[in-house]
């Protein structure tokens, strides 16, 4: 816009800053109301809804004319940001087996960098406004596959619709012993669940605010919220984000040369992309929380590294040499693209409880919006009057931070079922015994039994 216009004053610095971060802070309210549609409604109503509102965000981005446009494009996209750490959490941790939970969950963060890279070469090589035309094809298999897709086998369990719920998860899942032991742990607790609030209902009649202030008091619902709030911390204050937002301006401070600004941008996109799926394999064989602390610690270290370079070169001490600028870039991308990038939404996931759910999702995706908006808000003002070399010390000291806390609390949670991860966040008496029987519907022509003992 600023190029067509030939002047800058069409999109100030602090237009672009809203502009960045205005679907962030308009998520924020989408982080009730989501959950909210998901627990009343059901996952499927909610990915729906989301799909819509990625349409109607594309026609208004599309036939925008001038930044204001543009900006109500992007507020308009509060929904599908808001969902990234609500809907999506409960939806790739309940459809997906704790086998391949994992690699589904960081491929799916994958592939949203995958579409940030695309986006930039689009608008790099060809006029801004192709990018609506890939998101058109995009949403169009995203509604359909959204259309089609089944219930999720959590929600009716929650709902009290076992049958369904058994019929569901075997579809997903298979029919091998583990997938059995989930589906019958999953229908148990649900039961018992269900048979403690009738008692404590006929005791005493709890308001919706007594509600809401008992489950926030209990252990297993702030621990877990604690614990997914650190990778997210981790991966806004690493600074990855920001510099994928505003990765020209920063390159062409650090480079002075707006060429190799674009250049740099795609480069680091590509390796960004391509370590992430590298993190996608790894996830497969390594522990989440080695691989998460090990590549965090490594890009924690290259930015300390690349702040000392970068104020050598304030103050004249070595003269700038782009590739090496560029080499420290490409470490620092690698490194957390196969460590918080991937896993911050992995983790939310695994440690969301099945119990508390919509509360939970309602608080984490608050906590994140807040973070991710004011992060991309700021970000511009820190490179403004801390330097390039302050920035990105800035981010190692925040970085820091959380990876010493992740080290210290962090809980395991590869190949573990929700269930399982819950148990050992809250603790479970291993003496405890339930003796249970469950009449599941029958699924082609056999009929099983569950016994829980």
């Amino acid at each position: 816009m600023r190029k067509e216009a030939n002047s800058t004053d069409v999109a100030t610095p602090e237009m672009v800053s809203w502009l960045s971060s205005i679907a962030a802070y308009s998520a924020i309210p989408w982080a009730f109301i989501l959950p909210m549609i998901a627990y009343s409604f059901g996952r499927k109503i909610s990915i729906v809804l989301i799909s819509v509102n990625v349409f109607v965000g594309n026609i208004v981005f599309y036939y925008s004319t001038n930044i204001i446009e543009l900006f109500i494009s992007q507020a308009t996209l509060g929904m599908l940001v808001s969902s990234a750490l609500t809907v999506s959490v409960m939806v790739m941790s309940e459809y997906t087996s704790p086998k391949y939970r994992g690699i589904f969950m960081t491929f799916k963060g994958a592939t949203f960098y995958w579409g940030v890279w695309v986006s930039n070469a689009i608008g790099t090589f060809y006029h801004w406004k192709n990018i609506g035309i890939l998101v058109f094809v995009c949403g169009i298999y995203n509604l359909i596959s959204c259309i089609f897709c089944y219930e999720s086998p959590y929600w009716l369990a929650t709902k009290g619709n076992f049958d369904d719920c058994a019929k569901v998860h075997r579809w997903l899942k298979g029919l091998d012993e583990i997938s059995e032991e989930e589906l019958q742990k999953l229908i148990s607790s649900q039961k018992q669940h269900f048979n403690e609030k009738a008692k404590l209902n006929m005791k005493i009649k709890y308001s919706k605010s007594i509600k809401i202030l008992n489950v926030l008091q209990c252990k297993g619902f702030y621990k877990p919220l604690l614990y997914a709030s650190l990778p997210i911390f981790l991966y806004n204050l690493s600074g990855k984000i920001a510099c994928s937002v505003y990765a020209i301006d920063i390159i062409k401070k650090i480079t002075s040369s707006e060429q190799v600004a674009y250049q740099g941008m795609l480069i680091l996109d590509a390796v960004t992309v391509v370590g992430m799926y590298l993190g996608c394999a790894l996830s497969k064989i390594v522990t989440r929380r080695k691989q998460l602390l090990l590549f965090s610690s490594t890009g924690v270290v290259v930015l300390y590294v690349l702040s000392i370079y970068l104020y050598m070169i304030e103050v004249n001490v070595i003269s700038e040499n782009n590739y090496v600028t560029l080499f420290f870039l490409m470490g620092y991308s690698i490194s957390i693209s196969c460590g918080p990038m991937i896993l911050a939404s992995s983790c939310c996931a695994e440690l969301s409880p099945l119990r508390y759910r919509s509360y939970f999702v309602c608080c984490l995706g608050l906590i994140a919006d807040i973070v991710f908006a004011t992060i991309l808000k700021i970000s511009p003002l820190v490179f403004k009057y801390w330097g390039t070399h302050g920035a990105f010390l800035f981010y190692a000291v925040s970085a820091s931070v959380f990876v010493c806390l992740i080290y210290k609390y962090m809980p395991e949670t590869k190949d573990k079922t929700i269930q399982e991860i819950q148990e050992g966040i809250v603790g479970v008496r291993k003496n405890a015994t339930v003796t249970r029987s469950i009449q599941l519907v029958p699924l082609k022509k056999s009929e099983y039994t569950l016994h829980l003992t």
